[in-house]
């Protein structure tokens, strides 16, 4: 049996344990490939106070963590059509291709249809800018498709799973 793959939701929300988180967990569930892979959750919340403090201990551990994960869900709300200063502040920790040899998926979660292409237009760059290969398409979830969650990751989850594994 092979060694299963880390895979961890990275959630860039102000607020844990909100609607960005449950969709970060659904995602990172959904591209679990088998049982050996292993899902995690980061709220970033958690160091918000200590992101700005050079060299904190805390921040340094997750961003070692992150850093050695095989997948990122990097996900966060859709604040002013693009992502949370609290998501780019801590991705703004690694250097030039920080994130070499992790795959990585933007999600984003939003009130609005007209910020769809969000993960696309803004996020992906950002990830590959660090190293990371965003194989897949990004995932942009409404609010209004939480109780249809499942379905709507489920969906998603089909085109991408085969670019992730």
């Amino acid at each position: 049996m092979s060694a299963g793959r880390t895979i961890i939701a990275l959630v860039g929300n102000p607020n844990p344990g909100g609607r960005t988180t449950t969709v970060a967990e659904a995602v990172a569930g959904a591209i679990a490939v088998n049982d050996t892979d292993t899902v995690e959750t980061v709220e970033l919340a958690t160091i918000a106070p200590h992101l700005f403090e050079w060299g904190n201990d805390d921040v340094a551990a997750v961003n070692a963590r992150v850093g050695a994960a095989d997948v990122i869900v990097a996900a966060c709300p859709t604040y002013k059509a693009t992502y949370t200063g609290l998501l780019k502040a801590f991705l703004d920790t690694y250097g030039n291709d920080g994130l070499a040899g992790c795959l990585a998926v933007p999600v984003m979660v939003g009130a609005a249809p007209q910020h769809a292409l969000a993960p696309e237009v803004h996020l992906r760059p950002l990830l590959v800018e660090l190293g990371a290969s965003v194989p897949s398409r990004g995932l942009y979830v409404l609010e209004s498709q939480m109780d249809d969650l499942d379905r709507v990751v489920g969906d998603w989850a089909d085109t991408a799973r085969p670019l992730l594994a």
